[in-house]
């Protein structure tokens, strides 16, 4: 049967007895004078025992009161759990989550790259994970990448610690190296620079730099594009899957797009127009041919996205990457007065917020609407004053 959680301090050195009238008295016990005094045992939830000795009985109520209060507040943690490794703990808990296959890739490069794997979770401090953190600032990392790995072994110690093998979260005081803001990190291509990208482009690869210029695809949604998913009489595009690499060499993944961002792009007249001689020049047939065929049946995967648009943009003189082109769309949607709403749907993200955290710059600010504000105060002033005068005549 499974023992009920119970818990005392005892005093190894003596033992009660009774006498033949049946009264109690202390006697010294067979250990007595030998190693520590006062043995403090505890029997927790799941049943088991655990003992520790110390050389004064406050010691031993000290401990025994900490290890109860762990027990009742939910913060024990079984001192056998406290011998395993995060890289053990790692190596099983991984086999259980249902990543796709970039996931685990990053995952697994981030539990693989700590200096702390070998660490059993009893002795692991928050020092292990700074002595980590500067150690790929002295690499050196960029600091979005070791903000990255961090939030990767984050999950796991997260994970250790709802499996109680952890106490805590290590990571959760840890200081990270700065990052640039995101208005100083992010380029934003000019209409010149994605028109020369779009002159210079190889024929097939022109509808690729559109769609995500014009429509703010992403890389794998973009090459995802089946001829269906374009809808001329309603001017529609939808984004329903992404393509990802997968393990091997030529073989790729097709899911739904980041974060289930499903979505209708209302398209221009200009990019139906682009797309339409991209499918009469280079695909024409069924509606579930990809748009930009890759190895086989495939759709393009990034490798030959990457080949093709460092071509473009060496002919064109233009360093952008694809993604700068996600950033000229959500700028041109803004600058036209569309509302944060408006463009996160635009762009798939999964939360209004996350379209602030990245384009919160480009919105006007109460310095630029003072400015308008004041500017129309002037024009109706001089206006009115210039009605008066030709009045006045």
């Amino acid at each position: 049967m499974k023992r009920n959680r119970r818990a005392g301090v005892e005093d190894r050195w003596t033992k009660t007895i009774r006498d033949e009238h049946g009264n109690a008295r202390t006697v010294p016990s067979a250990t007595h004078g030998q190693g520590k005094r006062w043995r403090a045992r505890y029997v927790d939830d799941e049943g088991r025992e655990h003992a520790k000795v110390f050389a004064t009985k406050a010691d031993a109520n000290a401990w025994l009161q900490t290890e109860m209060a762990a027990l009742v507040t939910g913060n024990y943690v079984d001192p056998v759990s406290g011998k395993i490794t995060f890289a053990s703990f790692y190596a099983e808990w991984s086999t259980r989550q249902v990543w796709v296959a970039t996931t685990r890739r990053a995952m697994d490069l981030a539990a693989g790259s700590v200096t702390f794997g070998s660490v059993p979770f009893a002795d692991l401090r928050p020092s292990h994970v700074e002595a980590w953190v500067k150690a790929m600032q002295d690499k050196p990392l960029a600091p979005g990448t070791i903000k990255t790995r961090l939030q990767n072994v984050r999950g796991a110690i997260r994970a250790a610690v709802r499996d109680r093998v952890l106490a805590h979260d290590v990571t959760a005081a840890v200081r990270l190296p700065r990052q640039r803001s995101a208005a100083k990190a992010m380029t934003i291509p000019s209409p010149a620079d994605v028109g020369a990208l779009l002159a210079e482009a190889d024929p097939p690869f022109v509808a690729f730099v559109a769609l995500c210029a014009i429509a703010g695809l992403r890389l794998g949604e973009a090459a995802a594009l089946r001829v269906g998913d374009i809808d001329f009489l309603r001017r529609e595009i939808h984004v329903c899957r992404q393509v990802q690499r997968a393990d091997r060499r030529h073989e790729v993944e097709i899911r739904p797009p980041k974060y289930g961002s499903e979505r209708t792009v209302y398209a221009p007249d200009a990019l139906l127009e682009v797309l339409a001689e991209h499918l009469r020049a280079h695909r024409p047939g069924a509606d579930d041919r990809y748009l930009f065929p890759g190895h086989g049946c495939d759709p393009m995967h990034e490798n030959a996205v990457g080949y093709r648009r460092r071509r473009a943009r060496t002919a064109a003189g233009v360093d952008c990457r694809l993604h700068d082109l996600r950033h000229f769309f959500a700028s041109g949607l803004i600058a036209a007065g569309c509302d944060v709403v408006t463009v996160q749907r635009a762009l798939g993200h999964h939360s209004a917020m996350v379209t602030l955290r990245t384009y919160a710059h480009l919105w006007p600010d109460a310095s630029d609407r003072t400015r308008k504000a004041a500017g129309e105060l002037y024009a109706a002033c001089v206006k009115t004053e210039e009605t008066a005068t030709t009045e006045g005549r």
